[in-house]
């Protein structure tokens, strides 16, 4: 099926309204029609329209193939001219001028006007025109010829071209939108070549068509702001505008002048008639403009960008042969509305991109000022929807959501960020979201469109802005259907009243610069996280050599500080027994709280000691029996409870992968708590337990005793952190932190519950599979020091 000049398109998406079966068939129908009319040969008619001639010659001039009606002109059969000269039909001034074209000019693909030649044998010729207008061009290795009846007598067949066309030059100056242009054009082509009805129209992706301007006379039927299907103009027919800026069909009911032979005898093979003005129109086509009642058209191409933007397209209901000249200013015109067109779009695009990279900006700005990328963006909502245009945003990172504006539920964002990290890459952009992910037909309010940007190379951390549901009813010119003949042939539309259509599950469609600038985000975003990240490993780094001083520093002051301290106790011991009956009872009391002091100074430095130490030995892991170290552990609390109501409840414990020492150490903690906090009860309960899960052991340790308020949770596992005064449960503060510090090592967690005066639990957990220290530590450890007691540090 060949194109037609009304035939426009838009952006719109158009699917049919009616869901009944007889719909369903001819939509069905109209697919298999549209394939057949896209597979259709158009570029080898294998004849011409019959208001020229048209001769394919070899290099050397001799006439391999020539239109059967210039039988008329010659005044016998064609046949007679293959083999001949050029110069036997058009004299030899014409054929040198052709030949000197030939063999200067670049004529691939590019028509070349040569001009005007005389007829020399109009003299003997009974019905042949004075003279032609002459075009030549080469493709598909033939050498192609075209002959008009000129209608001007002058040597300067362009003087014309210029006050025809310097009008709509001019005014182009005045207008500022593609619409105005559009109007313009079409003013100005009806007034150059007097047609009925002149239409400009608009291509959008799918090859529909919108008419976006019309200019007529009253008495043609009005088409404008119609869409008119893809089918209208398939592929290969548009592909063929893209070539050839400008088509005539002067009459449609012509019989077309057939070549002669059919097949080139250079090539083998029907010649190509891409590029020739005269080339012969599908009857499929030339019954869709007599449906239209129209019987001459001639469309001319509007190209932005090296694509098919759309249409100028001239109706008229009688025939219209166009002269040469008047169709060159008429091509001409298209090619700067064309330039025109680019500018314009590209202007508008650019302030756009510009008003959105300032958005972009101050969103990037805001980041900068705080530590934390999602907090920044929540705290700039306004600049976040202007970002898109949209009507809603979410922010989902680490499986976490926030929500900005009109959107879905977090589940539902929750949801379609894992969809799509398993169904796309990169930016990420539908104005159908309905279509591609079915759940999110329940949100059209809020999320028919999404834009996703991706902020991470490796987890579900994506930006996402919604659009919702922009319904909106378009008006088709005549049902956008295709059916086939009785024949089952392709047939052409027949109806072309306006046909109205509903379109849902649609938002605002994405811009391209919406998607060129989400890119330039995405980057921006991936920068400042790298900072970040390389901030944050710097950082540390640095508290990695500091922890190490640190430990190093407290190991050392640790050693030096027990040997003055057990001296002190030492020396006070001895003088309390040498002289304490010749001291005053102000003195032995002075000496009693030296000496408690120096011995509570003392297991504070030996649990500083092994503190340090839990960071500098290496850990030696292997298999350990939990029920045989838990009991050993709790026999060693033997002495300590005894006299006293104490419940052990032990469960069925498992063996784990563990350095046993340490883990030892972290279980004598736990348990000395439970033993210490249990004191004020009459009946003491302690439970130690175990659960297994798929990925780790969890260790437990319950106590009846004084328990502490869940708000101070945070405070547990810190050095030198307590939650009792010191005259009611003695302690150093640092059993727990020792306890923490032993569990991360082995590259599990710690944590608590406990309510006032109700008990507490402490846990922690074991990862099933050992994971080896990076770099682990390789200094020899002492034994660490057994006599750390921490309490509710």
């Amino acid at each position: 099926m060949s194109a037609d000049p009304a035939a426009p398109t838009s952006g719109a998406r158009a699917y049919p309204s009616s869901p009944d079966e007889e719909a369903r068939r001819r939509t069905l129908e109209s697919g298999v029609a549209n394939r057949d009319c896209d597979a259709e040969p158009i570029h080898i008619p294998g004849g011409i329209q019959p208001h020229g001639y048209l001769l394919s010659v070899s290099d050397d001039l001799g006439i391999l193939q020539a239109s059967d009606n210039l039988a008329t002109l010659i005044g016998e059969p064609v046949e007679t001219l293959l083999g001949k000269p050029l110069s036997a039909l058009l004299g030899v001034p014409a054929a040198e001028r052709v030949a000197h074209a030939v063999a200067t000019a670049k004529l691939d693909q590019a028509p070349l006007y040569l001009g005007v030649a005389g007829n020399p044998l109009h003299e003997s010729a009974t019905a042949g025109p004075e003279q032609f207008d002459i075009t030549i061009h080469r493709h598909d290795d033939n050498l192609i010829v075209e002959l008009e009846v000129a209608s001007h007598r002058t040597g300067d067949t362009f003087a014309s071209m210029y006050p025809l066309a310097r009008t709509f030059t001019r005014s182009l100056q005045d207008v500022a939108t593609v619409d105005e242009l559009a109007r313009l054009a079409v003013h100005e082509v009806r007034a150059i070549t007097g047609f009925g009805r002149v239409m400009l129209y608009r291509f959008d992706e799918e090859g529909r068509s919108h008419v976006l301007a019309e200019d007529r006379d009253e008495h043609y039927a009005s088409f404008l702001n119609q869409f008119f299907p893809a089918s209208d103009i398939p592929r290969q027919a548009r592909a063929l505008y893209l070539r050839n800026r400008i088509r005539l069909v002067a009459n449609v009911d012509y019989q077309p002048a057939r070549l002669v032979p059919p097949v080139n005898p250079v090539t083998g093979r029907p010649t190509d008639l891409t590029y020739a003005t005269l080339r012969s129109f599908s009857p499929v086509h030339l019954e869709y403009m007599r449906n239209m009642g129209t019987h001459a058209s001639m469309s001319v191409s509007i190209v932005v960008r090296g694509q098919l933007w759309g249409l100028i397209s001239c109706h008229d209901h009688d025939p219209r042969l166009v002269p040469f000249e008047v169709r060159m200013a008429v091509e001409h015109l298209g090619n700067i509305l064309s330039l025109q067109i680019e500018a314009k779009e590209e202007r508008a695009e650019s302030n756009y991109l510009q008003t959105l990279r300032r958005t972009m900006a101050r969103l990037i700005g805001t980041m900068g000022e705080h530590e934390n990328f999602v907090v920044a963006l929540g705290a700039a909502p306004d600049d976040m929807l202007c970002f898109a245009s949209s009507g809603g945003a979410a922010i989902v990172v680490d499986d976490k959501v926030t929500l900005i504006g009109a959107t879905p539920d977090e589940d539902t964002v929750r949801a379609l960020a894992q969809w799509l990290a398993g169904s796309t890459s990169g930016v990420y952009a539908t104005d159908t979201l309905p279509k591609v992910w079915p759940r999110a037909a329940q949100h059209a309010d809020t999320a028919c469109g999404v834009l996703a940007v991706p902020v991470s190379q490796i987890f579900r951390n994506y930006l996402l802005w919604f659009r919702p549901e922009v319904m909106r009813t378009i008006e088709w010119a005549g049902e956008p259907v295709k059916l086939r003949a009785a024949d089952g042939a392709n047939a052409p539309r027949t109806d072309f009243s306006p046909w109205l259509e509903t379109i849902r599950d649609h938002s605002a469609t994405w811009r391209a610069v919406e998607i060129e600038i989400a890119n330039e985000f995405r980057a921006a975003m991936l920068n400042i996280v790298l900072r970040r990240a390389e901030e944050m490993a710097q950082l540390a780094t640095e508290l990695a050599r500091a922890n190490k001083e640190l430990e190093a520093f407290s190991y050392s002051v640790s050693h030096d500080l027990r040997a003055p301290l057990r001296h002190i106790a030492g020396y006070g011991d001895l003088l309390r027994e040498q002289e304490g009956e010749r001291m005053s009872d102000r003195s032995q009391r002075f000496l009693n709280n030296m000496l408690q002091s120096a011995r509570f100074a003392g297991t504070l430095v030996d649990d500083l000691l092994t503190f340090s130490q839990m960071g500098r030995a290496a850990l030696r892991p292997g298999a350990v029996d939990l029920n045989q170290l838990v009991s050993s552990v709790v026999g060693e609390f033997g002495p300590e409870t005894a006299g006293r109501d104490v419940e052990w409840v032990i469960g069925a414990l498992p063996s784990v992968m563990a350095d046993a020492t340490f883990l030892q150490l972290a279980l004598r903690n736990l348990v000395s708590n439970a033993v210490k906090y249990t004191r004020t009860r009459e009946s003491a309960k302690i439970e130690i337990f175990a659960d297994t899960t798929a990925t780790e052991h969890i260790i437990g340790v319950r106590d009846n005793g004084v328990g502490f308020d869940m708000k101070y949770v945070g405070k547990l596992f810190g050095v030198f952190q307590r939650l009792h005064r010191a005259e009611e449960f003695d302690g150093t503060g640092i059993g727990l932190a020792n306890v923490r510090r032993i569990v991360e090592r082995h590259d599990g967690r710690t944590w608590a519950e406990g309510r006032v005066d109700e008990g507490a639990v402490f846990y922690f957990s074991l990862p099933l599979v050992f994971r080896t220290e990076t770099g682990a530590r390789q200094k020899p450890r002492a034994a660490p020091d057994n006599s750390s007691k921490p309490d509710h540090a």
